[in-house]
């Protein structure tokens, strides 16, 4: 089978931008607490890099490339975790979600806001793996329509 020239270009373009997209990913969401952002918006921006793998790759790459099975698992450890770290202000004797670790780092550093910082990254973590999970059943609903890829 020849392969089209837009094909090329957006198998190209989506491996060049991909990483740059899970950097940007990464760095929203950890300096959310410093910076406008956070775990949600930089959990959001991995359906950027699912999708650019997609295009380029189409979609039997792109579900062995990234588990459904493990970000279904994962968000569930994410929401434990979350629980964990919201319960520790209950367990210092203050609130449910108090930030009991702040007196941890100076103002400004990457880790400053004590308890604040890890509960933004696991809602970050929490929203990479749900959003990633609707995204792949909504492309393998796009694939099985079409045939197993984008036409």
């Amino acid at each position: 089978m020849k392969t089209k020239n837009y094909d090329v270009i957006l198998r190209s373009g989506g491996d060049s931008l991909l990483p740059f997209s899970l950097v940007f990913m990464l760095y929203i969401i950890l300096h959310g607490h410093l910076s406008p952002g956070g775990g949600f918006q930089g959990g959001v921006l991995f359906v950027a890099a699912v999708l650019f793998l997609y295009f380029g790759h189409g979609y039997e790459v792109t579900a062995k490339a990234i588990s459904f099975n493990l970000l279904h698992e994962t968000e569930g450890l994410a929401s434990v975790i979350y629980v964990a770290l919201a319960l520790m202000g209950v367990a210092a004797g203050a609130q449910f979600c108090q930030n009991i670790l702040y007196t941890h780092g100076n103002i400004g550093d990457l880790y400053s806001s004590g308890t604040i910082f890890w509960m933004n990254l696991t809602v970050g973590l929490k929203v990479v793996t749900g959003i990633g999970s609707i995204t792949l059943m909504m492309l393998a609903l796009v694939a099985d329509r079409q045939g197993g890829e984008l036409k």
